[in-house]
């Protein structure tokens, strides 16, 4: 046909309205075939799709399509971000050890020490306190601590995504950090474990053996363990350690107040101790208080006595006497037993009571004439006839030092050593009815006083020992020999070393008020040694005794012919001597003052049949008191704690001072002890040492001037009752004073 030529070309026209279609001639409809009709109605029905579809198309579908669009990327984050975690916790949990040789790691092992009643004097150790079970504690206090920290902890499995998202809530909306997330097993995981470094490693890991606690042990173990560890400030981990700490009373019986100041220092507990800020702790024990009763545990009535009662007042310290004791166990522990591997409960001798006393009595001393007369510090030690300490104050306040002064310090103790001189020159066979002259004195180029510088002629060595003359002691020490006092003196109980000279005779060599204390006790106990001591017995938590003493048969270190004359001798040191103000109502009571040079310091150390005290004043300067001597606050002291400590007993008299009167036949005291079985080595210079010989330092004319009787020993030393118009002093003396 003439219509379709092989040559002819079809052009599509696009034309400019606004479908965009197609622009085709009669000749095209006619001939163009399918293809364009095709095309035509294609066209056609893109102009007749409605308007704006495509633009609808176009943005994704609206609000419900950008829904689509975040959920979908959601997910893929998801998905990423738990690769992720789930990477880094197996990193993490790679680098810790194999979970089958994870163990609690045992709590450092706790000391408790006992009164002689069983009350407790302290708990020693890394911790301060013993672990306490779950139902021996006051039920306030898991319940505060729940509130406060932790309080879906009996829901959770170790880790609390809704406390962790409440908390993330509460510190974005307030703008600073005021909650944590993590869990009490949380925690504990880390007290346990870890180090308190924050790490993204460290929280991982945290996790990991939070789970794995959860899994291992039961909701109350893990509570248990964690209020027997958690610091609470102040040197205290566990419940009872801070309930001893700041309320002086066991975590057993504290109140809800109590428990709620606990609970609140788990915060911050440096910053929030009542040692340090009772205000602070207070405010914060309200809101704990708070928030039990937004969990049901208690009522507002309760809450209102809770807080009608007395802030709690800590001291910034452990304090009380006591304490001294506490320490002194520590010290001694492990020369008996090695290292502490594990709790142990340690018996002393020591009665609270009278701990009590003795602490008041200082203290009270100190405060009423301490200031006046320049003395700043005391000590105190009392014990009984076996050598036990039942007292112990080692300074004038625990919290201020605790150094211990009855113990650890070593002064000079003045005349309180006189008694050993008397009793090594009753060895030899002086008695207490020997007649010396008190007139000055030389031995070389010494020349010893008295100490108020008067002279009284011929006395007797009871007289010389009541009135503490300077100048009979130092003959005497002549006589025996100084270093025959000086193992009379070891013998007794003396342990610290001594110089053998001519001025022990004034007490120049140092010792310690504890052995000074025990060597009188010999005197009191009819010639015993008392060797001191504070712990009886060591035992382990189950009940496994490690150690006991074994003072319950001491050795015999004095004859009782000896004791008898010096308790005879040292009565009346109180009744009409130096020691006048220490005297007891009902009681027989003997002692001996002590004073040093330029009265640095002042010792009073008396006996009744019952204890032996002694008693220190002075200062750890070593500066001067104002005149205290032995005779004035040390006296004072000793006869208001010895007051106190008899109170309610019977007198009893002491040992040989009732109708019995020592006996010396031609071989003195050696022979008589040896016919009494005594138990004396027999001719031992240790035991009853000869008179020492002559030496050219002191001269000893043998002979009586006529008149004299016999039996009164031998003549003084040379020099003695030589007329001088005035008083010789040489720098030796400067050193050495008498009491």
């Amino acid at each position: 046909m003439a219509s379709r030529k092989s040559g002819q070309r079809i052009e599509p026209s696009f034309g400019d309205d606004e479908d965009d279609g197609l622009r085709v001639d009669a000749t095209d409809r006619v001939s163009g075939g399918g293809r364009v009709a095709n095309r035509a109605r294609s066209a056609s029905k893109k102009r007749r799709e409605p308007r704006g579809g495509r633009r609808r198309g176009g943005s994704g579908g609206g609000f419900f399509g950008l829904a689509r669009r975040l959920f979908y990327w959601c997910i893929v984050l998801g998905i990423w971000g738990a690769i992720g975690v789930g990477g880094l916790v197996l990193y993490y949990g790679a680098r810790m050890p194999s979970a089958t040789t994870w163990t609690i790691p045992d709590r450092p092992p706790n000391v408790k020490i006992l009164a002689v009643d069983g009350d407790i004097i302290a708990n020693r150790g890394a911790t301060g306190g013993e672990a306490l079970a779950l139902e021996e504690m006051s039920p306030y206090i898991p319940q505060a601590v729940i509130a406060i920290e932790d309080r879906r902890f009996y829901w959770h499995f170790g880790v609390d995504p809704l406390g962790l998202a409440r908390a993330m809530l509460t510190n974005l909306t307030s703008g600073r950090m005021v909650q944590g997330g993590s869990t009490l097993t949380q925690q504990l995981a880390k007290n346990l474990f870890l180090s308190p470094e924050r790490t993204l490693e460290r929280k991982v890991q945290e996790v990991l053996l939070a789970l794995w606690l959860e899994h291992k042990y039961t909701k109350d173990q893990i509570l248990t363990m964690y209020l027997n560890r958690v610091f609470f400030g102040s040197n205290a981990y566990g419940v009872e350690a801070a309930a001893r700490r700041y309320f002086n009373k066991s975590a057993r019986d504290v109140n809800l107040g109590e428990a709620a100041m606990l609970a609140g220092l788990l915060k911050a507990p440096s910053r929030l101790s009542p040692a340090r800020d009772p205000e602070a702790a207070e405010e914060r024990a309200q809101v704990v208080l708070g928030a039990m009763r937004e969990e049901g545990y208690i009522t507002d009535a309760e809450i209102k006595t809770a807080m009608s009662q007395t802030p709690t007042r800590a001291k910034s310290f452990w304090s009380g006497a006591q304490y001294y004791v506490a320490d002194m166990v520590m010290d001694q522990l492990p020369g008996m037993i090695g290292e502490i591997k594990q709790d142990l409960i340690v018996d002393t001798t020591i009665d609270l009571a009278l701990e009590k006393k003795a602490e008041e009595v200082i203290a009270a001393t100190l405060d009423e004439e301490g200031g006046k007369l320049n003395a700043a510090q005391a000590a105190l030690a009392s014990i009984d006839g076996t050598g036990a300490i039942r007292a112990l104050v080692g300074g004038r306040d625990y919290a201020e030092s605790q150094f211990d002064r009855a113990s650890n310090a070593k002064r000079q103790p003045g005349s309180a050593f006189k008694p050993f001189v008397y009793a090594a020159a009753l060895e030899i066979g002086r008695t207490p009815m020997s007649v010396r002259n008190d007139a000055p004195v030389r031995i070389g180029n010494w020349t010893p006083e008295n100490y108020d510088q008067k002279y009284r002629g011929e006395v007797t060595l009871a007289d010389a020992l009541a009135n503490s003359l300077n100048t009979i002691a130092a003959q005497l020490v002549m006589e025996v020999g100084p270093q025959n006092v000086v193992k009379l003196a070891h013998r007794l109980g003396i342990d610290s070393e001594m110089q053998a000279n001519a001025s022990i005779a004034l007490g120049t060599s140092e010792v310690s008020l504890v052995e000074l204390t025990s060597a009188y006790a010999p005197f009191m106990n009819g010639g015993f040694k008392a060797t001191p001591h504070v712990i009886r017995r060591i035992s382990t938590a189950d009940g496994t005794v490690l150690y006991e003493n074994t003072y319950d048969n001491p050795p015999r270190v004095l004859d009782p012919a000896i004791v008898s004359e010096m308790n005879q001798m040292m009565v009346r040191v109180l009744t009409n001597g130096t020691g006048k103000r220490a005297r007891l109502p009902d009681w027989e009571a003997a002692g001996k003052t002590g004073t040093t040079q330029s009265f640095r310091d002042a010792l009073f150390v008396g006996y009744t049949s019952n204890l032996t005290t002694g008693v220190w004043f002075g200062n750890d300067d070593g500066k001067s008191m104002k005149k205290v001597t032995g005779g004035g606050l040390p006296a004072k002291a000793w006869h208001d704690f010895m007051v106190a400590a008899h109170r309610g007993l019977s007198p009893s008299p002491l040992f040989g001072t009732t109708g019995v009167q020592p006996v010396f036949d031609q071989g003195g005291a050696v022979a008589g002890a040896l016919a009494n079985g005594d138990g004396f080595v027999g001719g031992d210079a240790e035991a009853f040492p000869e008179p020492p010989p002559v030496d050219g330092a002191l001269a000893v004319d043998q002979t009586r001037p006529a008149g004299e009787p016999a039996g009164s020993g031998p003549m003084p030393p040379a020099g003695v009752g030589e007329a001088t118009g005035t008083t010789r002093r040489t720098t030796l003396f400067e050193l050495l004073t008498g009491g």
